[in-house]
């Protein structure tokens, strides 16, 4: 995913997030407090890139 795409995408799960706060709390429906949560929630996974651990170079003993 291209760094542009992907800082597009954060913003929108963050502002998502906080837009489903403010409804939920306005409100009281805790639905939208609960989607709000599940969208920070993939801001801040989204935020850490994830790779995958390489197995270390094993180093024969002659």
């Amino acid at each position: 995913m291209s760094k542009v795409k992907r800082v597009i995408l954060l913003t929108a799960l963050l502002l998502g997030a906080l837009l489903c706060y403010q409804a939920g709390f306005a409100t009281g429906i805790i639905v939208l407090v609960i989607v709000g949560m599940l969208l920070e929630l993939g801001f801040w996974v989204g935020i850490f890139k994830w790779q995958k651990v390489r197995p270390l170079k094993q180093v024969s003993k002659h």
